[in-house]
């Protein structure tokens, strides 16, 4: 089958190691399904994993990607919960918790393999190519909000870095849960996209808020990270679940933090009950991803270049 994988680990050149071709079909094991991909959507992870961030070479090469919609064996439309073993369904003695694409081949692939457990019904409302925008990026920003931050309708929070998959759908779940969003970027056009999004205020990175919020959303990291802990209000919550920018900050503003006793808290991913939550509040509330492009598989190599240059605001989907 037609495939994109990791054929190589390169730190500095991610995109060297980036093969499209043949690649074996799916094991069949007990407990597991095979799915025909009809979308699958791209992260930021999977330029993390071409430099071999929780990609051991010894498991290349793996067929990328985590996020996928498709048609189960059975013809069922469906979405895949991108966590393998996250209660221990469908893992064997020895194996152990983990992403698709760390130790399971991945969903940029014609067909993919994942345990039963890890398949949602897909609900009509959204498209195949909706649908796999979901897995990763939205279910990421959902959990951040809701569970992490714990905001209630008439909050405020702070979006950092516009026009990433996390960013975006951060601000379109939390204007669409009754938040005040502010949003920031470098990129007057990204910043300008927000809006349109429904950010109540935009600003440039570092800027003064005109008001101390409740929560941040933090997944750009070093570059932004002392002006959202100056931009939270005291007993704030400020949630991170990635560091694009880099994982140190020249201040880590601990004073700040601890005197107005303000919480951090790491987030990754999500469960499958909020990813049932998420499918569902977007069919109710018409929220729709946004998706920035979407190319065929065996255009994969575009996306990736796009998305290493950041010149995406939303997700791009690869369709099989």
């Amino acid at each position: 089958m037609f495939a994109v994988y990791a054929a190589r680990i390169d730190p500095d050149r991610p995109l060297s190691g980036l093969e499209l071709g043949e690649r074996p079909e799916p094991d069949s094991r007990e407990g597991w399904t095979t799915v025909t991909v009809k979308a699958a959507s791209l992260n930021h992870h999977d330029l993390w994993s071409l430099r071999g961030v929780g990609l051991p070479a010894d498991k290349l090469p793996m067929i990328l990607g985590c996020d996928a919609a498709g048609i189960d064996e059975d013809g069922n439309e469906v979405v895949l919960h991108s966590v393998i073993g996250q209660t221990g369904h469908g893992v064997g003695p020895g194996e152990r918790r983990s992403l698709l694409t760390e130790h399971y081949q991945g969903t940029f692939a014609e067909r993919v393999s994942v345990p039963v457990w890890n398949v949602l019904p897909k609900p009509a409302e959204l498209s195949f190519e909706e649908a796999a925008c979901m897995p990763t990026a939205w279910l990421t920003a959902y959990r951040m909000l809701f569970t992490n931050a714990g905001v209630r309708p008439g909050d405020s929070v702070l979006v950092q870095g516009a026009g990433g998959g996390v960013a975006t759908a951060a601000i379109v779940l939390a204007r669409a849960a009754g938040l005040r969003v502010h949003a920031t970027s470098r990129d007057a056009a990204k910043r300008e996209r927000a809006l349109e999004l429904g950010a109540h205020a935009v600003h440039e990175a570092g800027a003064r808020l005109p008001e101390r919020v409740d929560a941040v959303i933090e997944t750009v990291g070093a570059a932004t990270w002392s002006h959202s802990v100056r931009s939270l209000r005291p007993g704030g919550t400020l949630v991170t679940s990635g560091a694009t920018s880099g994982l140190n900050p020249k201040s880590m503003e601990l004073n700040r933090i601890f005197f107005l006793e303000m919480r951090i808290v790491g987030s990754t991913m999500g469960t499958k009950d909020e990813l049932r939550e998420l499918l569902s509040f977007c069919a109710l509330t018409g929220v729709r991803p946004v998706i920035d492009s979407v190319l065929p598989l065996d255009r994969a190599r575009e996306g990736f270049e796009r998305l290493e240059r950041g010149e995406v605001f939303g997700k791009i989907v690869l369709t099989a």
